[in-house]
């Protein structure tokens, strides 16, 4: 038999012996680059049994896709044994990480075991996996565990096939496995009796401790404390981005958020992301952990050392990156006093190498389905399926924010960990250096490219520069695919509904607000947002107020500046002037028909903000701030035309005239929303009565804004249509690779 799927480091083979001999069978199991391979000689009846048994019950963590059998002639064969491993081509799938399990968290918590204590307890059902893996097959001579002999009582667990830790390949206990060491803030090696012990007291004391986990370094600091969550921000230059934290167990997540069963099945999975939950009023928590927010990023401890940081005094801690604003996490300890230097009062740091550097997954839920915001540790590097297999491969090198690449291989798609923003040299190494890895890992040489139509993205310049024919995809056109490669859905045509911050049109202009009639080979634009000026290119992303101006440039001309706008006061009057000189020129203010930049532009009239922080931060803050109770809508207009133009200049003159008339900001903000519920479902009815299509895909970053589906789904619904979300990977650009590749293999299929 061969046996595919995830079935390498997570107890397989185990599995495989004891039935096997429970059954009274001979032959062997091995692992090889494709799987496992497992020979069986005895009674034809009880080699059905032995597979009926394995399929009803492989190991928890693993996941069997494919098993091929064989009849050989019989040898004669009388024992079972489990085979050293072989070479080959790499097509097994490689575990992800995987959060402590039970039995682990029961043998550290008790004080008669041998591995009482121990932050690096692990079995065949949990540890790390990806983030120490160099090469396949796995084995304990292709991780970072390599250089780690096992002392003889750890040996005889993992050649004793009754014990859960038989071929568990990072076992090891304190006499003979990695060790903790605490560091000053300059590096030096502290001679601590107890590291964990003085790390708790510096934690409980106030101080930041940069913590080393499985695919880098956290910053964390006692969530309890408004010095030093406000410390922790002004020395990590992170002004406004929330933090996310980590609580000691369930009940402490529910005194401060509120809980629902979906919520806590992902808060407890083996994949333990961090879960985005709402807050309770009062929170009880510093608002600087996550500032103008209904909700808190949640996370439980998932390793070892991360449970021992938890006693009765410290129950919750931010645990975030431990990077500097826009690079990329630290993950090496020759280099982490480097990167964090400044920020970190101590280091809490181990022995064992992390081998390829690996975010936290961020994640929620959305009518009781998972909806990703970011895919990384725990589900990377879990393949989807991409519908049927595939002759070629593909490579697709993402987008420039929020950044993943993709390799493709027969019927599946690996969609790399979160690499980050491309806009400086560390990530550009990560994201060269993970898809150097990924190929490897997994034995693929693409055919082809896949890149976005932009061609200065730092990814479509290493797309240009691989020696691969390329496949260009037009940014929208890939929301669209991915939103269809994540749901599965291979039936034809649907009308792609995207809403985001920027992306290259085909016309040269900036495109975000966008209906497309499309399926995964190409695409025709139905209708979007009416073009403005947008003043300052790149940098209108980041000053909201510019976007304002242009709308209401749009609306008055000049005589905007001769009306009364507060949120214009800190802006001198020579900027305001220069970029209203900008829109009406069209000099460095590219037409746009963005709808994330209209999210910038209400947010700046009802006096939110006119400069952002971190990005998205506009219509995040927008989002949290509109009233749920208003049921009031600012009208849009549109167009009729192909494509139909829909204007928003009445949104802009409605919002503005409330907040001179001293509407509250939350009513605002709850009209516009609702405002654009309406004109989708009106603009999508319209469409309907076209092309004849019933089926709507919903991608794009400004669909990461749970107030707008919540309106926006169940209206789309009652009207009859069928609305295709993302719950694999994340609406943002973080699973625009997904659609990348789903659209080159399906013109790849065409020739």
């Amino acid at each position: 038999m061969r046996v595919a799927g995830v079935v390498q480091g997570v107890g397989f083979r185990p599995r495989v012996y004891n039935l096997a001999r429970c059954l009274g069978l001979a032959g062997f199991v091995l692992n090889d680059g494709a799987g496992v391979v497992v020979e069986l000689e005895g009674a034809p009846e009880t080699i059905d049994e032995f597979i009926d048994q394995l399929k009803a019950g492989p190991p928890p963590r693993a996941r069997i896709d494919a098993l091929e059998e064989d009849e050989l002639e019989p040898r004669g064969e009388e024992a079972f044994v489990i085979a050293e491993s072989l070479p080959g081509e790499a097509e097994t799938l490689v575990s992800p990480d995987l959060a402590t399990c039970g039995d682990c968290l029961d043998e550290l918590l008790e004080p008669e075991d041998r591995r009482f204590g121990y932050p690096f307890i692990n079995c065949t059902n949990c540890g790390p996996r990806f983030t120490i893996i160099r090469g396949v097959p796995y084995d304990r001579p292709k991780t970072t565990m390599a250089s780690f002999a096992m002392c003889p009582a750890c040996q005889a667990e993992y050649d004793d096939p009754g014990n859960r830790r038989f071929h568990a390949q990072p076992n090891a206990c304190p006499a003979c496995g990695p060790r903790l060491a605490l560091w000053d803030a300059e590096g030096k090696l502290l001679e601590a009796g107890d590291p964990l012990a003085e790390v708790k007291q510096h934690l409980f004391d106030g101080r930041v401790v940069a913590v080393k986990g499985l695919g880098g370094y956290h910053l964390a600091c006692d969530a309890t404390s408004a010095e030093a969550v406000e410390t922790l921000r002004s020395r990590k230059f992170r002004e406004d981005k929330p933090f996310a934290v980590m609580a000691r167990d369930v009940a402490v997540v529910r005194r401060y958020c509120e809980v629902d069963a979906a919520e806590l099945a992902l808060l407890i999975s083996e994949k333990r992301p961090i879960v985005l939950l709402p807050k309770k009023e009062p929170c009880h928590l510093p608002e600087a952990i996550a500032p103008r927010n209904r909700y808190l990023g949640v996370m439980l401890p998932y390793t070892p050392l991360h449970h021992l940081l938890f006693d009765d005094d410290l129950e919750i801690l931010v645990m975030t990156s431990g990077n500097r604003a826009d690079e990329p996490i630290a993950y090496r300890d020759e280099r982490v006093v480097e990167h964090l230097g400044g920020i970190a009062d101590y280091y809490l740091t181990h022995d064992r190498p992390v081998a390829r550097r690996v975010d936290d997954s961020v994640t929620r839920v959305f009518r009781g389905r998972e909806y990703p915001l970011r895919r990384s540790r725990g589900y990377v590097p879990l393949p989807l399926e991409v519908g049927r297999a595939y002759e070629k491969s593909v490579l697709a090198v993402g987008a420039e924010l929020k950044n993943t690449f993709c390799l493709t291989k027969g019927a599946q798609a690996f969609v790399s960990h979160h690499v980050g923003d491309l806009e400086n040299v560390a990530t550009v190494e990560a994201f060269e250096e993970g898809i150097a890895h990924f190929r490897e890992l997994f034995d693929v040489e693409p055919a082809v490219v896949a890149r976005d139509l932009h061609p200065d993205y730092l990814a479509s310049r290493y797309a240009q520069t691989s020696g691969l024919p390329e496949v260009v995809v037009q940014h929208h056109h890939a929301h669209v695919a991915s939103v269809l490669a994540d749901a599965g859905y291979y039936e034809g045509r649907v009308i792609g509904v995207v809403f985001d911050g920027a992306g290259l049109g085909d016309d040269g202009a900036v495109w975000g607000g966008e209906f497309l009639i499309a399926d995964l080979e190409g695409y025709e634009r139905a209708a979007h947002l009416r073009y403005v000026p947008l003043p300052g290119g790149d940098r209108a992303a980041r000053e909201p107020w510019r976007m304002a101006l242009s709308w209401l440039y749009t609306l008055y001309g000049d005589g905007v500046l001769k009306k009364r706008l507060s949120f214009l006061d800190e802006i001198p009057r020579g900027r305001r002037e220069m970029v209203l000189e900008a829109a009406a020129k069209g000099v460095n203010a590219p037409p746009t028909s963005s709808m994330g930049r209209l999210f910038d532009a209400v947010a700046a009239l009802v006096g939110l903000r006119n400069f952002m922080n971190y990005e998205g931060q506009t219509a995040l803050e927008l989002e949290q701030l509109a009233s749920l109770e208003e049921e009031g809508a600012y009208e849009f207009s549109h167009e009729e035309g192909t494509p139909l133009i829909i204007d928003a200049s009445p949104v802009v003159e409605a919002a503005a005239s409330d907040v001179a008339a001293g509407v509250t900001a939350d009513v605002v903000a709850a009209r516009f929303h609702n405002g654009i519920a309406a004109i989708v479902a009106r603009v999508v009815a319209a469409l309907r009565d076209k092309y004849a299509l019933e089926t709507v895909a919903l991608g794009g970053g400004c669909f990461q804004n749970i107030t707008l589906l919540n309106k926006l789904a169940p209206t789309l619904e009652g009207a009859g249509f069928s609305v295709l979300l993302h719950s694999r990977v994340p609406t943002n650009d973080g699973g625009l690779s997904l659609g990348q590749a789903a659209v080159a293999l399906a013109r790849l299929e065409k020739g």
